[in-house]
């Protein structure tokens, strides 16, 4: 299969047959949606922070036009304040602490005074509060009929470098509002979900003798020594049902592409190229898409991995690299401008492999190691601009761009 793209400006979408028309009608009749706390526990940090929380992800759903005041009312108010009587919708909660020291979320979504949507949320740590908010934003865009946000609901995992050859891999929700390091104390890299639970994750570490790649089971905290290769060790992706790794060595000297059976515990060879292949991603159960320098310079290929044919994907940049995949879309980095005593801009891009349409992502700064959730719904990202490092997300069906910033450290590579 060839594909041939041509360049699209910015907004052309390749979901949708007129994607552009429709975002527009989209933000024109966005529903308006206050929120008014009623909290009667907690100091006033506590309940800033979840206020804060939750208007961030009721704007990350991109489905309302959120008001950001911070007003207070009783819950059992019998209407909305005044400010609010013209919303469309507005959220009450209500923070509480029990007898235990949990921390309860009353929630209750009123339409014309009416109460048209209610739950009651509880976690036993205030210091994951962050995640009630996430999955409050979860139900209120299920009741309203919109596309799912599981990713919401995940973890990330990221390595942040900290020091030269010293990083911490961090947990954390998708805002970085959360952050628990869960490996430190030396040069350890490229992070990645062992399963869809997230219940335990693969990284490089580079302190040994040799690049391994070690598992870690987040429950017991346990980690084994997975395998160790000469020059280069990164897993780049596992299958959906964790039985398979792409791995990237370097046995020989050059970096290939290796599968590898987590049963068996053994690896096949699936590049023989004599230059550089990396970063594979699987492409549904029979293929693989990679980057290589096979043309002289960074781009994006498949190959089928029962007649082992390899195929160019991308026809626009030249040096494009750091693919994801989801279904028929590949996103990837590609270098945007070549300054040698300057910052290059590196954009983000989207491509379907059933049209020639191509999608820029990103316009300015550094914008690299993209990954789909879990639905397809949304990208997240790693942007590097002036100075600052930051998590960004992609609500691909929204056009819309979300920026989280990295408190301290770099980001040197993310999963979802």
């Amino acid at each position: 299969m060839k594909l041939l793209i041509s360049f699209f400006i910015t907004i052309t979408f390749t979901f949708a047959s007129d994607a552009t028309i429709e975002v527009i009608k989209r933000i024109d009749s966005l529903p308006s949606l206050a929120v008014e706390d009623s909290s009667v526990s907690y100091d006033e940090t506590l309940r800033s922070r979840f206020f804060k929380s939750l208007i961030a992800d009721l704007n990350v759903l991109s489905i309302f036009n959120v008001d950001r005041h911070h007003r207070k009312v009783n819950y059992d108010a019998g209407s909305v304040l005044v400010e609010n009587k013209d919303m469309n919708y507005v959220l009450r909660y209500k923070l509480s602490q029990d007898d235990n020291q949990a921390l309860n979320v009353e929630v209750k979504m009123i339409s014309d005074d009416k109460a048209v949507f209610n739950k009651n949320y509880k976690v036993n740590n205030t210091n994951v509060y962050m995640f009630v908010s996430h999955t409050i934003a979860y139900d209120i865009n299920k009741f309203m009929g919109e596309a799912p946000v599981e990713w919401m609901k995940r973890k990330v995992i990221f390595s942040r470098m900290v020091d030269p050859q010293k990083s911490e891999l961090v947990i954390a929700d998708y805002t970085l509002t959360y952050q628990h390091i869960v490996v430190k104390g030396g040069f350890n890299i490229f992070p990645k979900w062992a399963n869809k639970e997230q219940s335990a994750f693969y990284y490089t570490s580079l302190d040994e003798k040799k690049p391994t790649l070690k598992y870690v089971d987040i429950k017991t905290g346990k980690s084994k020594v997975i395998k160790s290769s000469d020059g280069m060790m990164v897993c780049s992706d596992v299958s959906d049902d964790g039985s398979k790794l792409l791995l990237t060595m370097a046995p020989e000297g050059q970096p290939d592409i290796y599968l590898y059976d987590v049963r068996t515990q053994s690896s096949k060879r699936l590049t023989t190229f004599g230059g550089i292949d990396v970063g594979a991603q699987f492409l549904g159960k029979d293929s693989i898409v990679f980057v290589s320098d096979r043309l002289g310079y960074p781009n994006i290929f498949s190959k089928n991995l029962n007649s082992g044919s390899v195929e160019q994907i991308v026809y626009y940049g030249k040096s494009n690299s750091a693919c994801s995949v989801f279904g028929q879309y590949i996103v990837y980095k590609a270098r945007e401008s070549s300054e040698s005593f300057g910052n290059n801009t590196f954009n983000l891009h989207l491509v379907s492999m059933e049209t020639d349409f191509i999608r820029r992502l990103t316009a300015v700064g550094i914008n690299e190691f993209p990954r789909f959730s879990i639905d397809g719904d949304a990208l997240i990202f790693i942007k590097s601009y002036k100075a600052q490092s930051s998590i960004g997300i992609i609500r691909l069906n929204h056009n819309k761009n979300y920026l989280f910033p990295l408190s301290y450290g770099k980001v040197q590579s993310i999963d979802w």
